[in-house]
C-alpha cells in the first residue's frame, strides 16, 4: 500500500505563484512513476505533469509547459510541483498519484491523494 498526502493549495491571484506538495509513505518503492493530475468543476479529470523518481525524467501537459515544475525529494519520500504564472483556468482540486508506468495516463496510476483546491483569482 502507499498513502499520498498533498498540501499547498490555495487561493492566489492571477499571476502568482503556488508550491504543492505530496508526501508518501508505505511501500513507496513499488511505484516508480509519480504525477500531478487535476479536476475542474463539471470537468474531467486532466494530466498535469509526471516524473520518474528515480531517473528524474518528465513529461508535463502542454498546457502547464514552461510554467509548472514537477520535483521530487528522494530524501523526504516527497513531490513537488511549483506553479508560476497561475492562470484562472488552472482552478482545479490538484491530485498527486503513483504507479508504476510512466505517462499521462491516469490509467497508469493505481495510488492517488485526497487532492488539494487551488483556485485562481481573475
Amino acid at each position: 500500500q502507499v498513502q499520498l498526502v498533498e498540501s499547498g493549495g490555495g487561493l492566489v491571484q492571477a499571476g502568482g505563484s503556488l508550491r504543492l506538495s505530496c508526501a508518501a509513505s508505505g511501500r513507496t518503492f513499488s511505484r516508480s512513476a509519480r504525477a500531478w493530475f487535476r479536476q475542474a468543476p463539471g470537468k474531467e479529470r486532466e494530466f498535469v505533469a509526471a516524473i520518474l523518481w528515480l531517473g528524474g525524467s518528465t513529461y508535463y501537459a502542454d498546457s502547464v509547459k514552461r510554467r509548472f515544475t514537477i520535483s521530487r525529494d528522494n530524501a523526504k519520500n516527497t513531490l513537488y510541483l511549483q506553479m508560476n504564472s497561475l492562470k484562472p483556468e488552472d482552478t482545479a482540486v490538484y491530485y498527486c498519484a503513483a504507479g508504476s508506468v510512466y505517462g499521462g495516463s491516469s490509467d497508469n496510476y493505481d495510488y492517488w491523494g485526497q487532492g488539494t483546491q487551488v483556485t485562481v483569482s481573475s
